[in-house]
């Protein structure tokens, strides 16, 4: 397909929304409660990989970043993720700790925005969640110089060989210290539910003083 054709078919092709509202009257006074409510209905959508959330940084200077990532659980209302520590987005939670993320399950035509600010989780959480990891995927942690430029694809390989080899007698390997676990700590939860006409519903829970406001956005 040409560039033309992709021009031509995205400005071609129009989809309208199902008539499916969503009411203030008809969320939970929690936002989590809700994320857990909707979460159930995705899973019971089938919906492929339902933790899969888009996670924008920003660096000092204000230049965004976007990349999918997995959510890998919630403790204390705080939603928690796991990376390289030298990536770019770890690179920029360091400078610049306020980040957002953006869950869209295409097939009930909603998403949950989410913005807040990030912190690194205690060393114990992180060790938990590596020791759980399958073996190969602790060797990728160790192996991936998350973000950073490679001479070629059989570099990688090398060095996850090498891992192999060094720890093929057990699966005991340790967590680098350069690897683990992010909480980002909401402020603002929003609900998005897609309506004909474009006129989406759009219910936000705002934290302030501690309490979470429930408010209606314009589409």
């Amino acid at each position: 397909m040409s560039l033309e054709e992709v021009k031509n078919y995205i400005n071609s092709i129009r989809r309208d929304f199902a008539d499916r509202p969503l009411n203030e009257t008809d969320v939970k006074v929690n936002p989590f409660e809700q994320y857990s409510s909707w979460f159930e209905e995705a899973v019971s959508s089938q919906i492929l990989d339902p933790f899969a959330m888009c996670l924008s940084t920003a660096s000092k200077k204000g230049v965004p970043s976007s990349r999918i990532v997995y959510m890998r659980d919630i403790i204390e209302e705080q939603f928690i993720f796991y990376t390289n520590y030298k990536s770019q987005k770890g690179l920029e939670l360091a400078e610049n700790p306020h980040a957002a993320l953006n869950i869209h399950w295409a097939e009930l035509e909603r998403q949950i925005r989410i913005e807040g600010v990030v912190s690194k989780v205690e060393d114990s959480v992180s060790d938990a969640y590596f020791n759980a990891r399958p073996k190969e995927s602790k060797i990728g942690a160790w192996a991936s110089k998350q973000s950073k430029e490679l001479v070629d694809r059989n570099q990688l390989e090398q060095k996850v060989n090498d891992l192999k080899e060094e720890y093929k007698d057990t699966d005991e390997i340790p967590r680098p210290d350069f690897w683990g676990g992010y909480q980002l700590n909401p402020t603002k939860i929003e609900f998005w539910q897609g309506r004909p006409s474009r006129l989406h519903d759009r219910i936000v829970f705002e934290k302030i003083e501690n309490q979470w406001k429930i408010v209606r956005l314009s589409p």
